[in-house]
């Protein structure tokens, strides 16, 4: 599955030619460079490592240096496999050219971090609301968690308060509507995961 690496610029929406607009998100996707080239021989599999956005020598650990120094490319942030039906060098760049108007793709992301939620925020759970049944002051609690002397314990997995966000996410089958190679932008359909900034994957 190829792709490439980009980062998240924000949404907007586009008019199609039939005059329906459309939500969008637009990516700005590489220039990658190719950092490795992986085979069956030497690795035991196939697959092409690119990687994206620079980064500080001060910030890059000495084995990532000699690993971009191998490659001839100065120090980046992100790497990441894919396997491209042409064959790349170590060097070569991959662009947004990589992709055509109509494709369809998926784009992985990092969700948003909501810090600590309750189980409304979390889970979506209704709350009391103004039949109390006797409950003071406890709309947005969760409720009964456990059972009885039997089994005595809570089973893992429950609703329950906790961390939200800041996991990863898929969007399958999104549509690219433009492709802008001069400025290595994409435009595809819908929302996608993560704030302003963040880095995504973009697979075909």
């Amino acid at each position: 599955m190829s792709g490439i690496l980009g980062t998240k610029l924000g949404m907007t929406s586009v008019f199609t030619e039939a005059g329906e607009n459309l939500a969008c998100t637009v990516i700005e996707a590489g220039p990658c460079v190719v950092t490795q080239v992986k085979t069956d021989e030497t690795d035991g599999y196939s697959a092409t490592q690119i990687a994206f956005a620079d980064k500080k020598e001060k910030n890059t650990s000495k084995a990532m240096k000699g690993h971009f120094a191998k490659a001839g490319v100065e120090a980046k942030k992100h790497i990441k496999e894919f396997v491209y039906d042409e064959e790349l060098n170590l060097g070569d760049t991959v662009t947004v050219e990589l992709f055509q108007v109509g494709d369809v793709v998926n784009v992985s992301a990092k969700t948003k971090g909501k810090g600590f939620q309750g189980v409304m925020k979390r889970h979506g759970f209704g709350g009391v609301g103004d039949a109390t049944h006797g409950q003071h002051n406890r709309d947005r609690a969760p409720g009964s968690i456990g059972q009885a002397s039997y089994p005595a314990k809570v089973f893992k997995g429950i609703k329950m308060a906790g961390r939200t966000g800041g996991k990863k996410v898929t969007i399958k089958n999104l549509e690219i509507l433009k492709v802008y190679p001069e400025k290595n932008l994409l435009v595809v359909s819908g929302a996608i995961p993560g704030h302003k900034g963040s880095t995504v994957v973009v697979e075909k």
